[in-house]
């Protein structure tokens, strides 16, 4: 069935029908009707009722149901695009004339890393919803990459380089790298006194990231990369950060993650005249279009003043 049938029959239908396909997209999130009973207050068949209205109105069948799982059809596929669209800009429209009351409101999705989540994010969020309680947050941690359109995240906070052209870009601030180890780790292993020891030492290495294994040093006034390895690598940096201080290993890190450990002492700084902090941008990207909806614009704005 053809995109256009869709379009053209969802302009007919009533405003009203907007709840209903937020369950269907909320359905696909979590995966059973039960989860979605739980968390709306309704009955499981009465979302199955919602889901059935839907096909019926649209005349086509969604979803497969068994008794183990729930997949989408092919015409599911090609609809719960626009649904997702359909719901975003209905949210939009409702938020917009919200911002004359000066009152932002409504669910914010953020994706952003371990390191960034721990000692950044959790500091924040406790003024931000005392300051706006009509606003919900639902905040995925991950250190790896995911597609912000996909995942339908209205902000996504990154460190580094970016590849995402299509998002709108909004700098918070810079980050600038470290490397540390523990004392107990020097004491047992040495501290490294040149760029090339660092090949016979233990390093912690972000999992998913190959570049993360090559280190920027400064040698003589020139720059060159060394490549270091270690027996441990690590899906989260959070983890790789209590490894260090716990002397598993030899860590390069951004600032804010290692600031406090540096500053009690249980991480020391090395190679600090050596070394390239190679200061990168950290920046929030907001899909496109959504970067003035009240909760939004707040948000950034206070993130903006965390991170500088």
């Amino acid at each position: 069935m053809e995109p256009a049938f869709f379009l053209a029959e969802l302009s007919r239908m009533h405003q009203s029908l907007v709840p209903d396909i937020a369950i269907f997209i909320r359905t696909l999130e979590l995966g059973t009707f039960a989860a979605v009973a739980t968390e709306t207050g309704f009955t499981s068949s009465g979302i199955s009722r919602i889901i059935s209205r839907l096909e019926d109105r649209l005349n086509v069948k969604l979803l497969y149901r068994s008794t183990r799982r729930l997949a989408l059809t092919p015409e599911g596929e090609i609809f719960l695009d626009h649904a997702k669209n359909i719901k975003a800009l209905a949210e939009a429209a409702g938020l917009d004339v919200s911002r004359s009351s000066g009152h932002p409101r409504g669910h914010l999705r953020v994706n952003c890393g371990t390191a960034f989540a721990r000692h950044k994010l959790a500091g924040l969020l406790p003024k931000f919803l005392h300051q706006y309680p009509q606003v919900t947050i639902d905040i995925s941690v991950s250190d790896a990459r995911i597609d912000p359109v996909t995942e339908q995240a209205d902000i996504t906070i990154r460190v580094g380089p970016l590849v995402d052209s299509d998002l709108v870009a909004i700098r918070l601030g810079t980050v600038k790298r470290i490397i540390a180890a523990s004392p107990s780790y020097l004491a047992d292993f040495g501290t490294p006194q040149t760029i090339q020891d660092l090949r016979q030492h233990q390093c912690l290495l972000l999992k998913g990231f190959p570049k993360q294994a090559r280190w920027p040093m400064l040698e003589d006034g020139n720059r060159s990369i060394v490549q270091v390895s270690g027996s441990v690598t690590s899906d989260s940096a959070d983890m790789l950060l209590h490894l260090a201080i716990e002397g598993a290993g030899i860590i390069r890190l951004g600032d804010f993650l290692g600031e406090k450990a540096l500053a009690s002492g249980e991480l020391v700084s090395i190679l600090s005249d050596n070394h390239d902090p190679e200061r990168q941008a950290i920046t929030a990207l907001v899909l496109p279009g959504r970067q003035n909806i009240p909760r939004i614009r707040v948000f950034v704005d206070m993130l903006k003043a965390l991170a500088t």
